[in-house]
């Protein structure tokens, strides 16, 4: 077998078992739901945070 049909190969059984769990332990597809839901208002905790250091070290400087 070729690297392109391993490849293929290893995809197509990762989405096999990815939908059989997922029919197998509906618990944990609500999970993954619930999570990238609240990644959502994570990121937009972090970006809020980067640009408050930002602008709080970042205006601090002189110009050079």
């Amino acid at each position: 077998m070729n690297p392109r049909a391993i490849a293929l190969l290893k995809l197509a059984v990762l989405l096999v078992v990815v939908t059989v769990l997922i029919l197998l332990f509906p618990p944990a597809q609500e999970f993954v739901e619930m999570a990238a839901r609240e990644l959502r208002y994570l990121w937009w905790l972090v970006l809020l945070f980067a640009l408050a250091g930002w602008l709080f070290w970042g205006l601090g400087r002189k110009q050079k």
